[in-house]
């Protein structure tokens, strides 16, 4: 039995009650369905047993209380409306990744063709997601769940807009599956015409339980020959006298017997499920996987980590010669003749300001391939994401995943500017230290992106605030325009761009255009140890923002 006892959830910081239920049960190995008019509570009250949205009350599995989400790993699956399987991948990809992440299978290969067969899947192992008809993906969603066998399984409108075949095949294979394997299912459904295949009914009425037990049961308690009238028949009386009526019934049935079923109670074996090093590493080679599959966003990452690059050599082209002028220049004597030959120091400034503003031109694209990293990483995948720590996830393990991935990236793209621009351009300095510091730029920009990514609950929201950070990384640098004195310090400890500028200006302290540059600026610049502490620091914000924003739950 799962049931709830006094459950409400409430919104506007708990001003609104959207839902309230004094008592609801569902018993074990039967197909229940849960119905009602839109917007009356029926994903609501799912969402609460399962721990997935904050509630009040009491919620119990097979008699064992249940405080969170984590307490029905194992034990409860979710089947969404829509599979949430990445497009990309093949059917039975798909489930080997749930395989390998949730379960310690010794064939996986054996294990996916007797679940493709079970959910008649085993002729498309072979079709991408983005290729399955509504039907299949609905069936790859409850293969999805039957992959790590849970007793309980809530499908939530999995039969909404499918063709009558479709939905009979699935609500028969439900059956059986009841039948053969002795699974239980909660099923939320809109069409009230298959009330009559469900051995248990919940009806739900703005936001409570007005009724629960069979389809004959259910004619007679609302004086209907149809079950296509029910909606009709709640809208002609008000909530409290359909509340009213089920409490006089309880009561009733409390003095003579329980109309829920009873059933012997369900054992749940105990769940092994992969360390988080194992579901890390699954998850990295399915991230990876996805990236080499997309071929848009593939294109995109190596249009921008080649072409970024070239644009700073395109700018600096006609200065080449006066960069490697002052790289070649005689060491005897260079300040002496900027102090007392006026052409020789204009054209020394010159050559000092060009590099200067194409190291910023490098840092500020750097920023923008970080943020372009980490901004959509975690929310566009969000469902899929909760689901997953709803069958056991480790959320260290994920958010682990996702900072080795988006590092790697931005590593990359760091070296990759580094290298392109000082083999072009002459660049004087130490290539790995300005290597290293181009890479900490971008990894930096990546966490906290992806700190965003895992803060806010949509796309929009947190490319919005990471185009803001991008775009104010110039002007509030204090290095091209100069920003009131008591601005500066408290705005340039949160700017990327001002941090990794002097760390790479720094690289080039005994160098000649080093020299040039600080008769012209003799503003204070950090060194390079400081400004690589600094953009440490903002990742440090980034892992906190990411930690935080993945370990609570956004459900969409």
């Amino acid at each position: 039995m799962f049931r709830a006892e006094n459950l409400t959830v409430s919104v506007n910081k708990g001003n609104k009650k959207i839902l309230s239920v004094d008592s609801v049960a569902f018993p074990s190995r039967k197909l229940s369905a849960i119905v009602g008019p839109s917007g009356c509570g029926k994903t609501t009250l799912m969402k609460a047993m399962l721990g997935m949205i904050s509630h009040q009350g009491s919620v119990t599995l097979e008699g064992d209380s249940v405080y969170g989400a984590d307490d029905l790993v194992g034990k409860v699956g979710l089947v969404p409306q829509f599979s949430i399987a990445p497009n990309q991948l093949k059917v039975s990809e798909c489930i080997y990744y749930s395989l390998k992440l949730f379960t310690k299978e010794s064939d996986y290969d054996q294990k996916i063709q007797e679940i493709l067969k079970k959910v008649e899947l085993d002729n498309h192992g072979e079709k991408t997601v983005e290729n399955l008809s509504g039907g299949q993906l609905r069936r790859l969603g409850l293969a999805l769940e039957l992959s790590h066998n849970p007793n309980y399984l809530v499908c939530d409108e999995v039969t909404s807009g499918l063709d009558p075949n479709s939905e009979d095949y699935i609500i028969s294979l439900l059956r059986s599956l009841v039948e053969k394997e002795q699974k239980t299912f909660l099923c939320i459904i809109h069409n009230l015409t298959k009330l009559k295949d469900f051995d248990w009914i919940t009806v739900l009425y703005e936001g409570e339980v007005v009724f629960q037990g069979d389809f004959s049961n259910l004619l007679t308690y609302f004086s209907i020959d149809h079950p296509l009238h029910l909606y009709h028949r709640l809208e002609e009386n008000n909530i409290d006298y359909w509340r009213k009526k089920w409490t006089e019934r309880n009561g009733l049935l409390e003095q003579e017997e329980p109309e829920t079923p009873y059933m012997d109670a369900i054992s749940f074996p105990e769940k092994k499920l992969p360390n988080g090093f194992t579901q890390m590493g699954t998850l990295l080679q399915r991230r990876f996987q996805l990236l080499f599959r997309d071929r848009g966003i593939l294109s995109l990452y190596i249009a921008i980590t080649l072409g970024f690059p070239v644009v700073v050599v395109l700018f600096a082209f006609n200065g080449l010669p006066e960069i490697e002028w002052i790289s070649l220049a005689d060491n005897q004597g260079f300040l002496q003749k900027m102090r007392e030959n006026l052409q020789f120091l204009l054209r020394a400034n010159q050559t000092a300001s060009l590099v200067t503003g194409l190291i910023m031109f490098q840092v500020i694209l750097l920023t923008l391939m970080g943020s372009n990293n980490g901004v959509r990483e975690i929310v566009q995948e969000r469902p899929l994401f909760e689901k997953e720590r709803l069958n056991g996830l480790s959320v260290g393990a994920y958010t682990l995943s996702k900072l080795i991935f988006v590092s790697i990236l931005a590593g990359i793209q760091g070296f990759w500017m580094a290298i392109f621009v000082k083999f072009i351009c002459h660049f004087p300095g130490s290539l790995i230290d300005q290597a290293l510091i181009l890479s900490l730029c971008c990894i930096s920009m990546s966490w906290v992106c992806l700190g965003f990514s895992a803060w806010f609950p949509s796309t929009e929201k947190a490319s919005t605030l990471s185009i803001y950070l991008v775009g104010f990384q110039l002007p509030l640098s204090g290095v091209v325009l100069a920003l009131p004195d008591g601005l500066v310090w408290i705005l340039r400890p949160f700017i990327n761009a001002y941090w990794t500028w002097s760390a790479y200006l720094s690289s080039m302290a005994d160098t000649r255009l080093y020299d040039a540059f600080r008769l012209q600026n003799t503003d204070p610049i950090s060194n390079y140890s400081t400004s690589a502490m600094v953009l440490f620091f903002h990742m440090l914000v980034g892992l906190f923002f990411i930690v935080k924003g993945a370990s609570k739950r956004i459900w969409q």
